[in-house]
């Protein structure tokens, strides 16, 4: 079916992709989502990644455009894309070799394997791109921390930072599973090696700990700004509370010496 020699491409395009909506008849497998895309393959998965094996770049973005953004929920606005060379070589070590994947064959399982890894890859590069701009917004309320009063911080701004990333962390567990292994591997366990290979060079394990560490990180950071945003408003208040009590004392005793001469 393939030639000894293709492209893959992967692409993150949306925060979930409705699967249900993709047309049944062009498909040829279900745990993970394969369909026959013209000469090719593609593999799309419900976080929002497609890697599609066997296009060029036109037919792979009339595919993008055609199929995959009608049923598109949150479409990102900026696509992360990683592109690699498949090389099939039957009396080679698979893995990763200078400028692409090296391939026993072009089997539907390895070649669902590699779309595992890609599209963790990809995931993983949107969400690192998002943190980073969290990270951004989040500097200017670790820099007030040091002075006596929060100016400019907005409870809103907050709000939205710890939001973004429970999402975040919602899509990594609960839809990526980024560091479960695939299905596939439980009927097919003598690819687990080859899984292996590809999920370390990606360094798929370490990315997601490193940006579930960078999770909680901004979490903890803009729920503590938000705590002392709301402890020293609530101390403001008491201390209006007592100028308003000092106030009516003051008042009274006033009127009493008014009374008195």
């Amino acid at each position: 079916m393939f030639p000894s020699f293709f492209t893959v491409s992967a692409l993150q395009l949306a925060q979930r992709l409705d699967l249900k909506l993709l047309r049944p008849d062009a498909q040829i497998s279900v745990t993970p989502m394969t369909y026959r895309v013209g000469e090719g393959l593609a593999v799309v998965f419900r976080y929002g990644a497609v890697v599609v094996f066997g296009l060029g770049e036109d037919a792979c973005d009339r595919f993008v455009a055609d199929v995959l953004m009608p049923i598109a929920d949150q479409p990102l606005a900026r696509v992360e894309r990683e592109k690699m060379d498949i090389h099939i070589v039957a009396d080679r070590p698979e893995g990763v070799v200078s400028g692409g994947i090296r391939l026993g064959s072009a089997s539907l399982e390895r070649l669902q394997l590699v779309a595992d890894v890609l599209a963790k890859s990809v995931l993983l590069a949107s969400y690192e791109t998002r943190m980073g701009l969290s990270f951004d917004l989040v500097e200017p309320v670790v820099r007030t921390l040091e002075s006596p009063r929060l100016r400019g911080t907005k409870v809103a701004e907050l709000l939205n930072i710890i939001g973004s990333s429970l999402l975040i962390e919602h899509a990594m567990i609960g839809r990526a599973e980024v560091g479960e292994k695939p299905e596939l591997l439980w009927d097919r366990p003598e690819l687990e090696s080859l899984f292996r290979l590809l999920e370390d060079e990606f360094e798929v394990r370490e990315r997601n700990a490193a940006l579930s560490r960078k999770l909680d990180l901004l979490s903890r950071t803009a729920q503590t700004a938000l705590e002392l945003l709301h402890n020293r408003r609530s101390l403001r208040v008491e201390w209006y509370i007592v100028l308003l009590i000092v106030a009516e004392i003051g008042l009274t005793l006033l009127e009493l010496f008014v009374l008195r001469h």
